[in-house]
């Protein structure tokens, strides 16, 4: 017996969602909320290496100043800048009648989110060059 229903694979359900901007702002809510609780688990288990001594701890802070992690790092504040402004979106919405201006407050969202994450990624990527300079004086 075959259903009219479409198959309910996550994959598909996801990529048949409406493209609305209300409704990407809550799926990439619950995706960044996830990496975040990943993120921090991985964090505390990081930071386990402290109970194997100094230079356990410092030999794993050395892998984590690598470019690999610097990057990954970058984009950790990405979903973390994300996560809060539309966390800030969503309690405008709800409490302060922003429903009428739910869309532009998720561009806004958007707009914020982009400079500020590219701002950081000047910051964090020019560290050594400013670093370098300081050192030079």
């Amino acid at each position: 017996m075959s259903s009219n229903y479409p198959p309910t694979g996550w994959v598909k359900v996801l990529l048949a969602y409406h493209k609305f901007s209300g409704s990407w702002a809550w799926v990439l809510h619950r995706i960044t909320g996830l990496a975040l609780t990943g993120y921090i688990m991985l964090h505390i288990i990081a930071l386990m290496s402290l109970q194997k001594g100094k230079e356990a701890f410092d030999s794993e802070m050395l892998l984590f100043r690598t470019p690999l992690f610097l990057f990954l790092e970058w984009f950790l504040f990405a979903f973390l800048l994300f996560h809060a402004l539309n966390g800030i979106r969503i309690a405008l919405v709800d409490l302060a009648e922003g429903a009428r201006y739910h869309k532009k407050l998720y561009y806004a969202v958007v707009i914020i989110g982009l400079l500020l994450f590219f701002g950081m990624g000047y910051i964090m990527f020019t560290q050594d060059t400013l670093h370098s300079v300081a050192s030079v004086k």
